[in-house]
C-alpha cells in the first residue's frame, strides 16, 4: 500500500476528519491511516467463500506482503514483510500460527529496513526494501544472506515478481519514485516525462553458494493511457510474454496495465470497469493444458474483494471475497498441493496485522471454474 496522492483542500479535509485518530510512524503510515479511513468498500457483488483460518493479528507489525515455501519435510512455511518493526514474520501455511521472527532494522546482510514485498522462488526468498534501496536474497530455511543488489539504481522500490529463466533469474522491481513533496507534505507526481523507469529488470545468476546480479535496464510508458503513475504491484506470464501492473493512483484510476515482458505497454487495461477500490495484489494459476486465472485484489476498507480473470483472454470471471479479510495489501498462491489444502491456497494480508488462508476448492467451487490440471 503506498502514500495518497492528495489535492491540498482534500487533504486537509480528510485529516480534520481523523483528528480523534492517534498518529504515529511515518509520513507514509500517517498517510496510509488517512487514506483507509475513506477508502470506499470493494465490490458488493462478490460470492462469499470461507477463510481456511487467520494468523495472530499483530497491528505493531504493519504486514504488507506475504509469500510460501515448503521445506523438504513438505512442511509449508509463510513469510510476511513487517514494514513497521524491520522484519519477516514466519507462521506455519497449514495452521497460520507463529513460527518466528527474522532480522531486525538495519543496513547489514539479515537486516531490513522497510521491507515490502516478497517472492519465494525456489530455495530463496527475494525482499524489496524501501528504505535500504535494495532487493535481499535469503536462502531458506535458514534465511542466510545470499545476495544483496538494487542499490545502485533503485529509489523507492516497492514489490517484485521473480521469473525463472536459463537456470537463473530475472527479477522485475517496481520504483515508486516521486518529485517530492508539497507544501502539505503530499507526494509530488513526476510528470509523465518522467515516468520511463517504474519497472527495474535484473539478471541474477547461481554462482556456488551465492548469486550474481545484474541490472538489465527499466522501463515505463510515458503515454497518459500507459504510464505507471503510483507502482507496487505487479505479477508475470512467462508463456504469454505478459506482465501486469497495479496502477495504485487512485485519483488517475483503479486498474491493472497489461505490459509485455520487455517493458512496452500493450495497450490494454483490466479491471477498470469492476474495481471499486484501489488494486493491488496479483497472482496467476496456472494449469497444464495452458490456461488458468489471473487473481487480483481489490482493496476496500471494509472488505477486500479478489477479482479473477481469465489467463489468455483476460475476461472477468467473477469475484470473491471472505467473511473478514479487508484492506488487503499481498497475495499469494500456494499452487502446490498440501494435506489440507490439495489443489492449492491462496494466502492474504488482512488489514496491515496478518494473513488469512482461502483454500483454492472454495473459490473454483464459488465461481463454477472448471478443473485445473497441473
Amino acid at each position: 500500500m503506498q502514500k495518497c496522492l492528495l489535492p491540498v483542500a482534500a487533504s486537509f479535509l480528510l485529516l480534520t476528519a481523523c483528528a480523534g485518530t492517534p498518529v504515529v510512524g511515518d509520513a507514509e503510515d500517517r498517510a496510509d491511516r488517512v487514506r483507509e479511513a475513506v477508502r470506499p468498500a470493494a465490490s458488493l457483488n462478490a460470492v462469499a467463500v470461507p477463510e481456511a483460518f487467520a494468523t495472530p493479528m499483530t497491528p505493531a507489525d504493519n504486514i504488507d506482503s506475504v509469500a510460501s515455501w515448503t521445506g523438504a519435510d513438505g512442511q509449508v512455511l509463510l513469510l510476511a514483510t513487517a514494514k513497521a518493526t524491520h522484519r519477516l514474520v514466519i507462521y506455519d501455511g497449514s495452521t497460520g500460527a507463529f513460527v518466528r521472527h527474522v532480522g531486525a532494522q538495519g543496513a547489514g546482510p539479515g537486516q531490513f529496513d522497510r521491507p515490502n514485498g516478497i517472492a519465494v522462488v525456489d530455495d530463496l526468498a527475494f525482499v524489496v526494501e524501501r528504505d535500504n534501496h535494495r532487493v535481499q536474497v535469503l536462502r531458506l530455511p535458514g534465511m542466510e544472506t545470499v545476495a544483496e543488489f538494487g542499490a545502485d539504481v533503485l529509489k523507492l522500490p516497492y514489490g517484485l515478481w521473480v521469473n525463472p529463466v536459463d537456470g537463473g533469474y530475472e527479477v522485475y522491481v517496481t520504483d515508486a519514485y516521486m518529485a517530492g513533496e508539497d507544501a502539505a507534505g503530499e507526494d509530488i507526481l513526476p510528470p509523465l516525462a518522467a515516468l520511463d523507469r517504474r519497472v527495474h529488470r535484473f539478471a541474477i545468476a547461481n554462482a556456488g553458494r551465492g548469486l550474481t546480479s545484474r541490472h538489465v535496464g527499466a522501463f515505463g510508458d510515458t503515454s497518459p493511457a500507459g504510464a505507471l503513475r503510483v507502482v507496487e504491484s505487479l505479477w508475470g506470464d512467462a508463456a504469454n510474454d505478459r506482465l501486469l501492473v497495479a496502477e495504485e493512483d487512485e485519483t488517475y484510476a483503479n486498474e491493472f496495465k497489461v505490459y509485455n515482458l520487455q517493458g512496452r505497454f500493450t495497450g490494454r487495461t483490466i479491471d477498470g470497469e469492476f474495481l471499486k477500490a484501489q488494486a493491488e495484489g496479483i497472482m496467476l494459476k496456472t494449469c497444464a493444458d495452458g490456461g488458468g486465472w489471473w487473481i487480483t485484489t481489490e482493496q476496500g476498507k471494509g472488505r477486500t474483494a479478489f477479482h479473477l480473470f481469465e489467463r489468455d483472454s483476460l475476461a472477468h470471471a467473477g469475484v470473491v471475497a471472505g467473511p473478514t479479510v479487508a484492506n488487503t495489501d499481498g497475495i499469494w498462491l500456494h499452487d502446490a498441493p498440501t494435506p489440507q489444502f490439495p489443489e492449492g491456497v491462496l494466502y492474504a494480508v488482512h488489514d496491515d496485522q496478518g494473513a488469512v488462508a482461502i483454500d483454492w476448492r472454495e473459490i473454483a467451487t464459488a465461481l463454477k471454474l472448471p478443473a485445473c490440471a497441473r
